[in-house]
């Protein structure tokens, strides 16, 4: 088993529900178990350069910890078939208003990049949205690959923006 981390995000529909959904489905993946759940926090949506965060709600986001036999690629398949379930539509913009977002953060210690898949996920160490979430789950002394211990990127971060919400 690799022990996988997992970003969820939702800004529209239900989104509490629509995370809490997602992660009754994460825990019934094949070959894998649902080990840890962080607390759940509203942020300000990303947007693209030159929109206004008002245009769209803000985020609810989490991140849960799972081990899993499933190979990387096929770990992908499977949470975009979650969030297509959900109704995820890609229309090709990067930062769009998403009912269920899924990223696979870390794979075990691994660095993947190629045209489908990069992980660590790109941007995830600039994240308070992420750091804060996976710092309830993990280990302080956790490594991400390429950007260094999870404490010290803590360290660089703040709160700003990010409100820890009752679930």
């Amino acid at each position: 088993m690799i022990e996988t981390c997992i970003g969820l995000g939702s800004n529209l529909g239900d989104s509490r529900a629509l995370l809490k959904s997602a992660l009754d489905e994460l825990a019934a993946l094949p070959d894998s178990r649902l080990v840890a759940v962080s607390s759940f926090y509203r942020s300000a949506p990303m947007v693209a350069p030159g929109e206004s965060p008002d245009s769209q709600p803000d985020y609810l986001n989490a991140v849960a910890r799972l081990d899993t036999a499933l190979a990387p690629h096929a770990l992908l398949d499977a949470l975009q078939a979650i969030e297509t379930a959900h109704g995820r539509r890609r229309d090709g913009r990067r930062w769009a208003p998403r009912t269920l977002d899924l990223d696979l953060l870390l794979y075990g210690d691994q660095q993947l990049d190629d045209a489908r898949l990069r992980v660590p996920h790109p941007g995830m160490a600039e994240r308070n949205f992420v750091l804060y979430p996976l710092a309830e789950i993990a280990p302080a002394a956790l490594v991400i690959p390429g950007a260094g211990r999870l404490a010290g990127l803590l360290e660089q971060s703040s709160m700003r923006g990010l409100e820890k919400i009752d679930t």
